[in-house]
């Protein structure tokens, strides 16, 4: 059973009862309003702030791929490694232009990007757990062992984001098929049809989006009879960098620090996470809602709104770190606004909405 870190209800109380003092009407910064209260929570004071965002993107290849499920050839989850590596992927833009702390985590890449450790490539850890997951199509994707030690990955990166005094913390992904593991995950878990969730994930076409479907209904076949826990249906149908952001999650809410939820695939580690731990969502930001269906299933499932709208589907966190300057606005707005008081305006006689609290 996982601990969850309780919610500092007192301070969210009186961050709503700041809310309630500042020269707007009530309710008139809608999510602002609501971040800035759930983080008060987070961090026990009335006036939270955000100043140092971390960043972690877990990596991993998919057996499934084989199977012609994706756009993109397996190797490309390596390429992608070597350029996050190197700065030049759309996260680690976003990263810096946030001041984030990025890192990329290889838990389970086809090939060593590193040949063993003779390669040096900046800003990557290797936690290699294993050569990618197995094709869910044939036997489960993990054995429990390679579940556990890829969501030991995933709380290594908190341990260090605390370390560092991180007190935001981004999870990305990037693996050719997540898509397909993700959907069948979140398929499972919300008793969806999977006709109606499956998405174009890297840009397939209407050939590939069938196949797509009855991978996945195949697989979830295959392994009925073991779909009755959350991590055996990560097990059988997940993948290794899908298992490091459920040991983040649940680090995250263990030990308390505040996680911006990014797409479909975050998302579906998330489900499975509150699935188990059901508070674990009150540390949860939902950052955006990407164009793929699936995600929408776990919105409805566990009763949250995201921050943004975009049409995304990179992945890789960037529609969370996308979130940053907004939650870090959220914080200013609270703290920096005149109360009606101190500016001389008169004030509403509007009740405070007590559902602003998280």
């Amino acid at each position: 059973m996982v601990k969850v870190r309780v919610i500092f209800n007192n301070a969210q109380k009186e961050a709503l009862k700041h809310q309630g003092l500042l020269t707007k009407p009530q309710g008139s910064l809608g999510q602002l309003e609501a971040l800035a209260v759930q983080l008060a929570g987070h961090q026990n004071r009335i006036y939270p702030q955000i100043t140092a965002p971390w960043i972690s993107v877990f990596a991993a290849d998919h057996g499934v791929s084989v199977e012609g499920v994706s756009a993109f050839p397996s190797v490309v989850t390596q390429e992608m490694v070597k350029n996050f590596s190197k700065g030049g992927a759309a996260i680690t833009v976003l990263a810096k232009e946030n001041q984030a702390h990025f890192e990329v985590v290889d838990v389970g890449v086809l090939n060593d990007v590193t040949q063993g450790g003779k390669l040096s490539f900046p800003y990557l850890h290797s936690f290699r757990v294993a050569a990618g997951s197995f094709n869910f199509l044939h036997q489960s994707a993990m054995t429990n062992e390679m579940v556990q030690k890829a969501m030991v990955a995933g709380c290594c990166a908190v341990e260090r984001a605390l370390e560092a005094g991180a007190d935001l913390f981004i999870a990305g992904e990037m693996g050719i098929g997540n898509t397909t593991s993700a959907t069948a995950i979140i398929a499972q878990l919300c008793d969806a049809s999977v006709e109606d969730i499956v998405g174009l994930g890297t840009g397939i076409n209407a050939t590939q989006k069938q196949l797509k479907v009855k991978v996945i209904k195949k697989g979830l076949y295959l392994h009925k009879a073991r779909l009755t826990e959350p991590l055996e249906v990560l097990r059988c149908v997940g993948g290794l960098e899908i298992a490091a952001l459920v040991g983040a999650y649940f680090a995250c809410a263990e030990k308390g620090l505040t996680m911006v939820v990014d797409g479909m695939i975050a998302c579906a580690a998330a489900l499975v996470v509150c699935e188990m731990a059901p508070e674990a969502k009150k540390w949860m930001i939902f950052g955006h809602q990407s164009i793929e269906p699936a995600q929408q299933c776990v919105f409805e499932r566990l009763e949250v709104r995201p921050l943004l709208d975009l049409s995304l589907r990179l992945g890789e966190g960037s529609g969370a770190a996308l979130c940053i300057p907004i939650i870090k606005m959220a914080c200013a707005l609270h703290e920096k606004m005149a109360t009606f008081a101190e500016a001389g305006v008169s004030e509403s006689e509007a009740d405070l909405k007590p559902e602003l609290i998280v």
